[in-house]
């Protein structure tokens, strides 16, 4: 057992004024399998690149280990897989990489091809193999999980969960659930660690924030009611304090000093209500600061004339010689929230792209909707670039619904004047969604929408799906999300 000691950690980019991190203290024990989430945006891989030391920042990190980072750039990907092993660890022993391969169901046969003819899901598990290998070492796993079909994900967590001492970046619930036994979060107000598993930190948080709220309500009550009482109290103290100065009463001459004293207790107990108020104010303060803004979000699902909207009937699609897929058949109705699944490589993508009216060659019978409106989120991001005044009216979409999503999507005011090449990729899909929420369809198509997207935008997400049902088509590997919102299931 060893320890990892992150002390008064303060950190911001270079021309940048707000601090990612400031006065950032915390213990990580390097036996633990530790899930890292926050929303995005919040420094989660900047954290891992400074304990890589990429960059400089003021305070102190010591460890007992080294750190290894996850994914590990491959160079040259026309090489054999075994020579980019050597790269990441020229001193392996050949049996123990096949224990590793053996437990993520990677063939030997992969060794003697390039790295680049695996696929992506096969090249995760390569890497994460050989840097296991490596002892003494810390692995920094970043969602590993953006290339993985659903069997992968569950093969790979069940191999996490075989191993310790590693930091683990995943939105993924079922998947943190399964493997990890520590919860590192990057709150909005500090960074805390909890035992247990995301299931476990989520109800200890949702039970927190109710708390809180339940407390500002209270406290929100009392503050109100000593500041009426205060000034009812005042304004006694003040009147009594005025028949100093009066008339006789009765015919008999006033006391003065009797007055004088009853004004002067009136005044003390003013003070006193006035001092309590204080304190409840200070302690309202230090609640709601870690509450996550989660507003509700609206879709503007378009009526159609027809309550069929797509049909397939044994469609298969080619790619030259290449078969994607084959005998493909099923309906798109009103209604439906249909997951397309199957493993990386089965033509999901490709059917999507043809629904949506791209030149895919085919054979059978496709048919779609006259004038059918249609919604498209893709998975790739690399288009986006320039500010998103731009981008809003590039797309002919409402500038101020759109930036307003984006905001209960936790966008601080300061990015919308950033470039979108600077923003993360979780920010960048949040684009991709939010332009989608912006535009009325008939049918909404979205390709893997939840990549690199945190888990509080997942749930915000889920929720407007269920409450306003919009017919919609997805690709989604998070078994949780899909488990909670399809009524039907195709599988390719």
């Amino acid at each position: 057992m060893g320890l990892i000691n992150v002390t008064n950690l303060t950190f911001a980019y270079d021309g940048s004024y707000d601090n990612i991190f400031e006065n950032v203290s915390f213990q990580i024990d390097t036996d633990w399998k530790l899930g890292f989430t926050g929303r995005n945006g919040r420094g989660k891989t900047t954290f891992l690149k400074l304990l890589l030391g990429n960059f400089e920042y003021s305070g102190k990190i010591s460890a007992s280990v080294s750190f290894e980072y996850f994914p590990f750039k491959v160079k040259n990907k026309e090489i054999n897989t075994l020579d980019v092993i050597n790269d990441v660890f020229s001193d392996h022993l050949h049996w123990k990489l096949m224990r590793e391969f053996s437990l993520l169901e990677v063939s030997e046969e992969v060794l003697y091809r390039p790295f680049a003819s695996l696929s992506l899901g096969e090249q995760t598990k390569v890497l994460l193999a050989a840097l296991f290998l490596k002892e003494n070492s810390f692995l920094l796993i970043d969602e590993p999980t953006n290339h993985l079909d659903m069997k992968a994900r569950k093969l790979v967590s069940d191999y996490l969960k075989t191993k310790s001492g590693f930091i683990l970046v995943s939105h993924d619930r079922a998947f943190l659930d399964n493997c990890v036994d520590h919860i590192l979060s990057i709150n909005k107000a500090d960074i805390e660690i909890q035992k247990g598993n995301f299931s476990s930190w989520w109800n200890n948080k949702k039970r927190q924030d109710s708390f809180e709220l339940a407390e500002n309500e209270k406290l929100k009550k009392d503050i109100n009611r000593l500041s009426n009482s205060a000034k009812r109290t005042n304004n006694w103290s003040q009147e009594v304090e005025k028949t100093k100065n009066g008339t006789t009463n009765s015919g008999s001459k006033l006391d003065k000093g009797y007055v004088g004293h009853k004004a002067a207790k009136m005044m003390k107990r003013s003070k006193s209500i006035e001092s309590r108020q204080q304190s409840a104010i200070a302690e309202k303060s230090k609640l709601l600061k870690n509450i996550e803004e989660a507003d509700s979000l609206k879709i503007s699902q378009l009526a159609y004339h027809k309550n069929q909207l797509v049909e397939l009937e044994a469609v298969s699609i080619s790619y030259g010689e290449t078969m994607i897929c084959n005998d493909i058949s099923f309906t798109i109705e009103q209604g439906d929230r249909i997951a397309l699944t199957g493993k990386n490589g089965s033509g999901k993508s490709s059917i999507l792209k043809l629904i949506c009216g791209e030149a895919i060659n085919y054979t059978g019978t496709f048919r779609k909707g006259s004038q059918l409106q249609i919604s498209f989120v893709s998975q790739d991001t690399s288009q986006l670039h320039g500010n998103l005044t731009d981008y809003a009216r590039d797309n002919t979409i409402d500038e101020s619904l759109f930036k307003s999503i984006l905001r209960k999507l936790a966008f601080s005011r300061i990015q919308f004047e950033k470039d979108m090449l600077t923003f993360s990729g979780g920010q960048k899909k949040k684009v991709l969604i939010a332009k989608s929420l912006c535009e009325q369809a008939h049918l909404y198509i979205w390709d893997e929408p939840l990549n690199f997207i945190d888990v509080i935008s997942r749930i915000q997400i889920e929720e407007l799906l269920l409450e306003y049902q919009p017919t919609i088509l997805f690709v989604e590997h998070d078994k949780t999300f899909s488990g909670n919102i399809a009524t039907k299931i195709v599988t390719i």
